[in-house]
């Protein structure tokens, strides 16, 4: 979040970090009503370790970039909802993390009452109690009414003024600033379904400028190549008859913008429903891209965009069958809804060994999803390549054509752990039935995994991953050439960060920023095509010192390195006290353990091929 909030505020635009804390489901997030019944939304229940090490992790980092504001969630967290939630607002953000911006709710997630105000929150998004009908704000007037009558403190409403307007004349929001978009307000009702007062639509600002080559570029840079048999691809130009299939080949069926639907059933998806979606001005289908490339080779496409038609049919009216087969496949998800399965849709797997039989160690699956699929086809020997091209926007066709053609070489690497089964997965979802889902105290997530979430579960129980974290192909090869250095102190330090004297630093105390050791090996290209990889830095903490559920390994860095054949490049991590140490319950701070703690560097989290060690304390 660090780079991001920084390129965002340099701009002189607001930033964001959302959501605060433990929005991890979209099963009862907000409070619904069942059987005429308002229940509360879901509680995240979650350790103090865990909250510190994991979830409350990037929302340092945002506030020591210094992000303008952060936005609490609709969830409940240990019981309280976020946006009321004093040791999460007041205690942890803005006393421990020195947050010195403002706190906004998530849109009309703002409960009635002071009591907010007084827990942390800052500003009520966006303003009204609803939209439809506009009702008015628990706040605004009623805010004066409450320091008039004693239940607010003046000066507690004199400090949301001043955190609210801190960021806003920082970043000269106040000097020839541009004015809000004339289509933002009609979008807003029309997003959510509701008639746009007056009937007045404007079309939005043209900002686009040369923006669809940077998408094209970032989607590709995106895309990670998880399986490559026999080299098939980049493919071979001499190509006559491809063959191009699934679902989520073609234009989507119902225009640009899915809302409030379970995705289109036919039609590529570039993007995931809800706040996260989007309106494109144009979407560059798979199928679109691979025509043009046909056509500047001179070859032919066959296609067949329905599953239920390659599922069920004979396909006789493909001839000759292709020389290379590929198959698109896409997993719908929105804000909401959790996915009921980690599959992708529309019978993917019979639609993916249909295809595969007709050509052999000929078929390219490509997937398009948010987050990772079951792949229940990926060791079918006719599969010969797997390609997941995420959410990659409105250039998806073209490119998904730069890193198939080999015109950009992929470098992308998995976030996330891909399982042989879903079975294999250590955080379901609750989702209540029934009486009992009438009944709030029901509604609760206990987080007790602990730290002990994807790479680090699978690396905790031993499990054999299909994929794992940070793993991706290339159409060149990489080694680490030399020992992984180590620059640390040469006396002892405390386990414990000295607490300064001076004012609490954006991020909390500012030893726990502070470089305490420097880590540094060398990356070489050793194949044949230029190409680009991903070093990865983690540290094991020293397993006899340190709490029960501390993980095998943690990531603490990675670098992206582009290299020409033949090229080696220096790379180097900066590890801080905080990146060393665990949160002691106890004591309420943080600590590094003693012994020795080992650093390791690869290209995934199971391929790491220089290791060293190094004792702080």
């Amino acid at each position: 979040m660090d780079y991001t909030i920084r390129a965002i505020q340099d701009g002189g635009v607001q930033a964001t970090a959302k959501h605060f804390i433990g929005n991890e489901q979209e099963t009862m997030r907000k409070p619904t009503m069942i059987n005429g019944k308002m229940v509360d939304s879901v509680s995240s229940n979650i350790d103090d370790r865990t909250l510190h090490e994991l979830y409350l992790w990037p929302f340092a980092d945002a506030v020591h970039a210094g992000v303008a504001s952060v936005m609490c969630g609709y969830n409940r967290v240990n019981g309280s909802y976020s946006c009321e939630n004093a040791h999460l607002m007041n205690k942890i953000l803005k006393d421990e993390l020195g947050f010195q911006g403002y706190v906004m709710s998530d849109f009309l997630a703002t409960p009635h009452g002071v009591d907010p105000i007084k827990a942390g929150l800052d500003m009520n998004q966006p303003g009204p109690a609803s939209l439809l009908p506009l009702t008015e704000t628990y706040w605004g007037r009623n805010l004066a009414a409450a320091v008039e009558n004693g239940t607010l403190a003046e000066a507690r409403l004199d400090d949301m003024v001043r955190r609210v307007l801190t960021p806003y004349l920082y970043l000269g929001q106040d000097k020839d600033y541009p004015a809000i978009d004339p289509s933002s307000g009609p979008l807003l009702y029309n997003s959510f379904g509701y008639p746009v007062p007056g009937g007045f639509t404007p079309a939005g600002r043209d900002v686009r400028g040369n923006h669809s080559t940077l998408i094209r570029n970032i989607a590709a840079a995106g895309t990670v190549l998880l399986k490559n048999e026999n080299s098939i691809l980049p493919l071979n130009k001499s190509l006559t008859n491809i063959g191009v299939f699934g679902n989520d080949a073609a234009d989507p069926t119902m225009g640009l913008l899915y809302p409030k639907t379970d995705g289109a059933e036919i039609g590529t998806v570039i993007v995931g429903g809800g706040s996260g979606g989007g309106r494109p001005s144009y979407i560059v289908s798979p199928l679109d891209a691979v025509r043009v490339y046909a056509q500047g080779i001179g070859a032919r496409v066959q296609y067949v965009t329905n599953n239920t038609a390659i599922v069920t049919g004979s396909l006789t009216g493909l001839y000759p069958l292709p020389e290379v087969c590929l198959m698109f496949l896409k997993s719908w998800a929105s804000e909401g809804v959790d996915r009921s399965t980690l599959v992708p849709d529309d019978n993917s797997a019979s639609a993916v060994n249909k295809i595969a039989s007709l050509c052999p160690g000929r078929t390219i699956v490509i997937t398009h999803s948010g987050g990772p699929d079951i792949m229940p086809w990926a060791t079918n020997p006719n599969v010969s390549a797997i390609i997941a091209a995420h959410y990659p926007g409105q250039e998806s066709g073209n490119s998904i054509m730069d890193i198939l053609t080999g015109r950009v070489n992929p470098s992308g690497k998995l976030p996330y752990t891909i399982a042989a089964e879903e079975a294999d997965y250590n955080t379901p979802i609750v989702n209540i039935t029934g009486p009992e889902a009438e009944d709030s105290s029901a509604w609760q997530s206990d987080f007790t995994e602990g730290l002990f979430i994807d790479y680090r579960h699978f690396d905790q129980k031993n499990t054999t991953p299909l994929y794992e974290f940070g793993f991706g192909l290339s159409y060149t090869t990489f080694d680490l050439v030399s020992d992984l250095t180590i620059s640390a102190p040469t006396s002892k330090v405390p386990a414990r960060p000295p607490v300064t004297n001076g004012t609490l630093a954006l991020g909390g105390n500012p030893s726990l920023w502070k470089t305490l050791v420097v880590c540094s090996t060398e990356v070489t290209n050793t194949g044949h095509l230029a190409g680009a990889t991903v070093v990865q830095l983690y540290i094991s903490l020293p397993e006899g010192n340190v709490p029960a559920g501390t993980p095998v390994r943690v990531l603490r860095g990675f670098e992206k390195v582009e290299l020409v054949p033949g090229e080696t490049k220096k790379v180097s991590f900066a590890l801080t006290r905080r990146d060393m140490s665990y949160w002691d319950v106890v004591a309420q701070d943080w600590k590094i353990p003693s012994g020795e703690i080992v650093i390791s560097a690869g290209f995934s989290s199971r391929d790491r091929r220089v290791t060293s060690t190094v004792s702080l304390v």
